[in-house]
């Protein structure tokens, strides 16, 4: 085994001393090693599972790990697919912007890089939805780079641990000093398992709520053993919104209408129904989309976003469509065509329904 010399804060007495040593002897014994993208230091596989991970859970992100590298195995591959495609294989998944990114990521690397990844953080960084600290993550995983991470479990562990140097900074002054802080921490070798181990540990252990102290290699010297939180912030304020889906169909055969959301706001780029105020609203797009054989309207669901509560009332009209009815970001498609395209979880699940 490499030996590891771990460099410590300037200010031992602010926290743990021997800090990455501890860690990374840690991780060998407890970290998690199983994960699917853990299978090689392939750089594309670290990359996207870095990608699904932003704001979304492990276990959740598992099953569309998998199916993503079984459809698209490599970045070329990812390049050449058509967003469309992307988008239905991250349908439910949440937070789209991230699949469009990863899109134009994977043409950055093949048009630019000649299909692999480079291997410095300023040049991971100039990809299209990778920040500071998702290039550390692929520049140390998959290439060994002494580079630091930042993420939001990052932040939750060296808060804690090293709260009298961070106590009664400023959001910006702390945000400074908690990157200067990762980085003075870097080991001079393991810097693999120190980097998995950061992650490790606020995931499995150092958590917001009920953290595990017991189990935590720092747990006799951490500044906030204990503690059931993190640092107290303001609450967002979440939103409510009641949206009218029309989900016009033809009458004669299994054809849905559909229309492409703009770039912004809730769902962006997605194929969904058109959404309205109330149902005179629908209706009133519904007649120039066809002559009305049959309304009914569904029970309402709740789709819960990130700071949004959405109320959905389904509308169902059957149409005998129109000639040449549409409009430029909207069509009628057979519900399997429908189905293969990028829809909201939500939309996806009603249209199953047939």
């Amino acid at each position: 085994m490499t030996a590891v010399t771990a460099v410590t804060a300037r200010d031992t007495a602010s926290g743990p001393v021997d800090f990455g040593l501890r860690l990374v002897a840690w991780q060998r014994l407890h970290g998690r090693h199983d994960l699917p993208w853990q299978r090689d230091r392939d750089p594309y596989r670290v990359w996207l599972s870095e990608i699904m991970l932003q704001q979304t859970q492990v276990s959740v992100v598992r099953g569309y790990f998998e199916r993503f590298v079984q459809r698209f195995p490599d970045v070329r591959a990812l390049a050449a697919a058509d967003l469309d495609e992307v988008l239905a294989l991250w349908s439910g998944l949440g937070y789209y912007r991230r699949a469009r990114h990863l899109h134009q990521c994977a043409r950055q690397v093949v048009d630019r890089h000649g299909g692999s990844f480079p291997r410095s953080t300023d040049a991971l960084e100039a990809l299209a939805g990778i920040g500071r600290s998702t290039a550390a993550a692929i520049a140390a995983l998959s290439f060994g780079s002494r580079a630091a991470i930042l993420d939001g479990n990052v932040k939750r562990v060296l808060r804690r641990a090293w709260a009298p140097r961070l106590r009664g900074l400023q959001a910006t002054a702390e945000l400074r000093a908690l990157w200067t802080l990762a980085e003075e921490l870097l080991p001079q070798d393991g810097i693999e398992a120190y980097t998995q181990g950061l992650m490790d540990l606020g995931a499995t252990v150092c958590r917001v709520r009920r953290p595990a102290c017991a189990a935590c290699p720092f747990d006799a010297d951490c500044a906030t053993r204990g503690v059931d939180a993190a640092p107290a912030s303001t609450p967002r304020v979440r939103q409510r919104a009641r949206w009218v889906l029309l989900w016009a169909q033809d009458a004669d055969t299994p054809r849905v209408w559909l229309e492409r959301r703009g770039p912004g706001g809730i769902w962006p780029g997605l194929w969904c129904l058109p959404q309205h105020a109330d149902p005179d609203a629908a209706l009133q797009q519904a007649a120039t989309l066809g002559q009305l054989r049959g309304r009914e309207q569904l029970t309402p669901s709740c789709h819960r976003l990130t700071h949004v509560d959405l109320e959905l009332v389904p509308l169902r009209v059957r149409l005998q469509p129109r000639p040449c009815a549409g409009e430029r970001d909207g069509g009628w498609f057979a519900t399997h065509d429908a189905l293969a395209l990028g829809l909201p979880a939500p939309v996806r699940r009603l249209l199953h329904r047939g």
